[in-house]
């Protein structure tokens, strides 16, 4: 089977906004991939944190990938940090990256601005040790949202360098761009995060998720109940899009445009549509919160298989490189 790799951080809850654009999307690739996902916690440290919840954000999240359905059996479920081939790529790969190109990621750009207090080596080098993530495993495949391409073009290129200088034995992988449009926050404004507190977490109980639905930003242009809307300008709308089926979705989008139905009748709908998808998932996670030693064995196990493929990778490298390694 072909194979992918890719991974979150564990800077916060996961919301929906993540499960959306990436999650659910991960467990439909498992029937057609040889997947390998990644809780990436060294990528989390480029930014201020807090030390205990690191530890515990990194298993919460591990937790919740298994919760909706990335179980031991359908892929490979790992800590980024327990495989440490993951870094001495890194710095190998770090020497036929030139710095100009990493300077030039938009990322660094914005997390620059946000950070300016902490512009630190790791943050320019993020792209760098992310390529290195994915090339360790020699994945082929990368299932990423818009704001992240621009990083995958840049393992590209690192493994392109690199088999050039050094001998083939990387691929170029590609993009499986995210199939879900980029989900705003309950402000309709800005990104779903948690930073912004415009998020609805995955793990919400029904109360807190229904009073954010019910306050949040629709269609702006629509003022009155008696207003016609357009679904294509409402966040409620795009999130929509990823619960309700198909026919609910014609007979939404034709009853807003005609005034026929208000917003609070389409986000009921909506809600009870999320609920029908994420109780389940919330009560795996509620059981998984009871048997914290599965989820540890469970990355555990993921690791120790991970790590035969990376020294595999890495006894290749270190021989393509001339370093001596006996």
């Amino acid at each position: 089977m072909k194979r992918i790799f890719s991974g979150i951080q564990p800077t916060g809850e996961v919301h929906i906004g993540n499960y959306i654009g990436a999650i659910k999307q991960w467990v439909e690739l498992t029937e057609e991939y040889d997947c390998i996902f990644c809780v990436v916690d060294y990528h989390a440290i480029t930014v201020e944190y807090n030390i205990e919840e690191l530890r515990d954000r990194t298993i919460e999240t591990a937790l919740i990938l298994i919760a909706c359905g990335l179980t031991p059996d359908r892929c490979r479920l790992f800590i980024q940090s327990h495989v440490p081939e993951h870094t001495e790529l890194a710095w190998i790969f770090n020497c036929v990256t030139p710095i100009g190109e990493l300077e030039r990621m938009t990322q660094f750009k914005d997390k620059s601005r946000q950070h300016r207090a902490n512009i630190n080596m790791g943050l320019m080098d993020y792209p760098v040790l992310q390529a290195a993530d994915i090339l360790i495993y020699k994945a082929g495949y990368v299932p990423v949202g818009e704001d992240q391409v621009q990083h995958i073009e840049l393992s590209r290129e690192v493994a392109r360098r690199f088999n050039n200088r050094f001998g083939d034995i990387f691929p170029e992988p590609q993009v499986i761009l995210s199939h879900a449009p980029r989900i705003l926050g309950v402000d309709g404004a800005s990104k779903m995060s948690k930073s912004m507190n415009n998020y609805i977490g995955l793990l919400e109980d029904k109360d807190a998720i229904w009073e954010k639905l019910r306050t949040a930003v629709t269609d702006v242009n629509r003022v009155r109940r008696a207003d016609p809307g357009n679904p294509e300008l409402c966040n409620i709308w795009t999130i929509h899009r990823a619960f309700s089926r198909e026919d609910e979705l014609l007979e939404i989008d034709k009853g807003c445009r005609q005034a026929s139905i208000g917003c609070i009748d389409c986000k009921k709908v909506l809600f009870k549509n999320m609920m029908d998808e994420l109780i389940p998932i919330r009560d795996r996670a509620d059981s998984l919160k009871k048997d914290r030693d599965y989820v540890i064995d469970v990355v555990r196990k993921g690791a120790k298989t991970c790590s035969e493929i990376a020294k595999k990778t890495m006894e290749e490298v270190r021989s393509s490189l001339g370093i001596f390694y006996p």
